[in-house]
């Protein structure tokens, strides 16, 4: 049976370096499937995608290994940039190039310009092998002058155009916390937006820069700084719904009505932790009641804790999304490959795993073709509440369902209709990243925007509530006309 596998490697620096690789590979019966190479993005990387018997591709590992093309801890190396502050006057910088020389360090970037003060911001990227050895360089040189650390992504230039891809991951890996076995997903997926980013003749500074941001956002709402806004709202004497609002990522509301208790959509799997915290301080009974979720859609800041539960409720085509997911096929998203290097990186920044394909239950069958924005397709019960179960046409995502209890004018919207003027200020920056990662929120905003029409159509006369997926709840008022 034959396997897939990307070869991450270093393109030694000889003559038919790329001949001996592809030699190598045909020996063995591999077939070369996709190459990467651009010297003007990183000089030392080449990605190789290949196809062959598994027996086959694990010699392969051994023999690009053994010819210097596979990547060790023991060779990578990383660029730091740095900037100096140093006096505006002759002879500052050679004093700091004379540490510089003394530490054996190359530079790969400078960059320097007086501004009218007494003092000059110098930037260099150094390249940096062991990382003892530039701590006492840092020492050394912070005797002469102030010294920084700076992130390549707060300027429009890649200073670290000669490795960047082992750079760029690893600023993520670290930022996230993430394990190693992380580290070859992101790699990959990140050349891969590089190489369509390239193709297209467009810019990769401000793609680049988004995902950093996101990931550095991810990372800033972790532990204590985990602040979700939460609010009750009462429905009847006997029935609750406690709405959770994360940093990033999806809404939680936990429907409380006549002693059950139902889940919708469940945030991101980075939030794991400090999300079961919560659960553990709204519901004492946590740990031992029987967890029920339901989910809107299946997309990745939704679905991220569904393996915490018990039983998983969603429309057939979304069980269906989850179980791809499950046998590690392409899922909605994924299935365009303009947007499957983008939600890949999502999920390995988010720490997403889909849920055992045993616990998702498709409690009404998916229209075999959906003709009009929104059409109803079953009816769900949690103790006093009775949802009608609407299925909209995918124009945020394929097997979307909106659920309305005419009775207590309650609906729940998922993300065809949010309220945008209700988003906390974390929200809001978010809401500025995540869409990069998502190429688009909605697959067809055309229409999505006629579900969000069709959502309200529905609604008789009276006073509201919406929950959707991503801020506070919306208060809508219908009354009729004299």
């Amino acid at each position: 049976m034959k396997t897939k596998k990307t070869y991450i490697t270093t393109m030694p620096h000889h003559i038919g370096a790329f001949l001996k690789a592809s030699e190598c590979l045909a020996k063995l019966n591999i077939n070369i499937t996709r190459v990467s190479y651009n010297k003007a993005i990183d000089s030392h990387t080449l990605f190789i995608d290949a196809e062959g018997e598994e027996e086959n591709l694990r010699k392969a590992d051994e023999q690009l290994t053994a010819i210097g093309y596979l990547q060790t801890p023991k060779t990578e190396k990383s660029i730091v940039l740095l900037e100096f502050m140093l006096q505006d006057k002759p002879g500052s910088v050679t004093d700091v190039l004379r540490v510089i020389n003394d530490y054996q360090l190359n530079i790969s970037y400078i960059s320097s310009q007086e501004n009218g003060t007494d003092f000059q911001a110098f930037k260099m990227g150094l390249y940096v092998e062991d990382e003892k050895h530039f701590e006492a360089f840092i020492a050394e040189v912070k005797k002469l002058c102030p010294v920084r650390v700076l992130d390549y992504n707060h300027s429009e230039k890649f200073y670290d155009n000669s490795i960047f891809y082992q750079s760029f991951v690893s600023e993520l890996v670290s930022c996230i916390g993430l394990s190693e076995d992380k580290r070859d997903s992101l790699l990959v997926n990140t050349n891969l937006v590089m190489q369509m980013l390239d193709e297209k003749g467009l810019s990769p500074y401000k793609t680049f820069e988004s995902i950093s941001r996101f990931a550095h956002l991810l990372a800033a709402c972790r532990g204590d700084a985990f602040s979700p806004r939460i609010s009750h709202h009462k429905i009847t004497d006997n029935s609750e719904i406690i709405l959770i609002e994360p940093p990033c990522g999806s809404n939680t509301a936990i429907l409380k009505s006549q002693g059950e208790v139902l889940f919708i959509d469940t945030g991101y799997a980075l939030y794991r932790e400090e999300m079961e915290k919560l659960f553990r301080s709204l519901l004492p009974d946590y740990d031992t009641m029987k967890k029920r979720v339901y989910i809107t859609h299946a997309d990745v800041d939704h679905c991220g804790l569904l393996p915490l539960f018990d039983e998983i409720y969603a429309s057939e085509d979304s069980k269906e999304c989850l179980a791809l997911e499950a046998k590690g096929a392409d899922a909605y998203r994924e299935q365009n490959p303009l947007h499957k290097p983008y939600i890949n990186i999502c999920k390995a920044l988010t720490l997403y795993n889909p849920p055992t394909p045993e616990k998702v239950k498709a409690l009404w069958p998916s229209p075999a073709e959906i003709k009009e924005p929104l059409e109803q397709t079953g009816f769900f019960d949690v103790g006093e509440m009775h949802f009608e179960v609407y299925q909209a046409k995918g124009g945020h995502l394929k097997g979307e369902t909106v659920l309305i209890d005419y009775v207590h004018h309650i609906v729940f919207s998922g993300d065809i209709y949010i309220n945008m003027h209700g988003l906390t200020k974390e929200q809001a920056t978010y809401n500025q990243y995540a869409p990069v990662l998502m190429t688009s929120v909605d697959t067809d905003p055309a229409l999505c925007a006629q579900e969000r029409v069709a959502i309200l159509q529905r609604l008789g006369q009276g006073n509201w509530q919406i929950f959707g997926a991503h801020g506070m709840k919306k208060d809508y008022s219908l009354q009729q006309a004299e």
